[in-house]
């Protein structure tokens, strides 16, 4: 059964995902209305940057973070100037760590349900003298409204499940760092496989009914 630190794991990860995920949606949106409208050439290294965590090992990502966070790097030396907490082994740390790790999981189906508005309802606001402002708020933001859904679930589901970037950059520390899938990690050392069990079963029936809600959706809508 779960104890008084399992429940504790699973609240921060709880709240990690939820912090996260609302900041994602907030970061997230500018960078996929600029990535679907842009035809800048630097649309494409932006667009990489983003998918980067896609294909890098989440150690190296999460190696990289420590070192921009550490007394030396720029965020480290930025905290110090503002008299900061440090952030490398803080929970304000592992969330700047999962917004960038979980930044293309949100980014990009924002910017694929951008890119299916198509330019005609926006030129259709423009005649009605609709700023581009009004037009964002009033007819993109309301046609996109699947692909932010499908980003919500995605950026919430990822962050669950992750553990090389907040091992690196949280550390292991009960009540304040530790998350769930470190939690199990903990109890795999001491050898307590049924403790295991209870957090490892949960995430993979929590993991299934993300993806089955999210398929689901799909089918039914047919959207992003």
């Amino acid at each position: 059964m779960l104890d008084a630190e399992d429940f504790a794991a699973i609240w921060q990860t709880l709240k990690l995902a939820t912090i996260v995920t609302a900041l994602l949606l907030l970061i997230g949106t500018p960078i996929a209305w600029w990535l679907a409208r842009t035809k800048s050439w630097l649309k494409g290294p932006v667009g990489a940057v983003v998918a980067l965590p896609l294909v890098l090992p989440p150690t190296v990502i999460g190696f990289y973070m420590l070192l921009a966070m550490g007394p030396y790097g720029p965020l480290g030396k930025l905290t110090n100037l503002l008299g900061l907490e440090a952030l490398p082994f803080t929970f304000q740390g592992i969330v700047i760590a999962s917004v960038c790790y979980s930044m293309p999981f949100v980014v990009q189906p924002i910017q694929n349900a951008f890119e299916a508005i198509g330019e005609r309802p926006l030129e259709a606001a423009a005649t009605l003298r609709a700023s581009p402002l009004d037009a964002f708020f009033t007819v993109a933001l309301p046609l996109a409204k699947p692909g932010f859904v499908t980003a919500a679930i995605l950026g919430f589901a990822h962050t669950i499940g992750e553990f090389g970037v907040v091992l690196m950059i949280g550390g292991n520390i009960p009540g304040k760092t530790r998350l769930v899938s470190v939690q199990i990690y903990d109890h795999v050392e001491a050898m307590e496989y049924a403790r295991a069990h209870w957090l490892a079963g949960g995430m993979l029936i929590f993991s299934f009914f993300v993806l089955l809600a999210l398929y689901t959706r799909r089918k039914e809508k047919g959207d992003v």
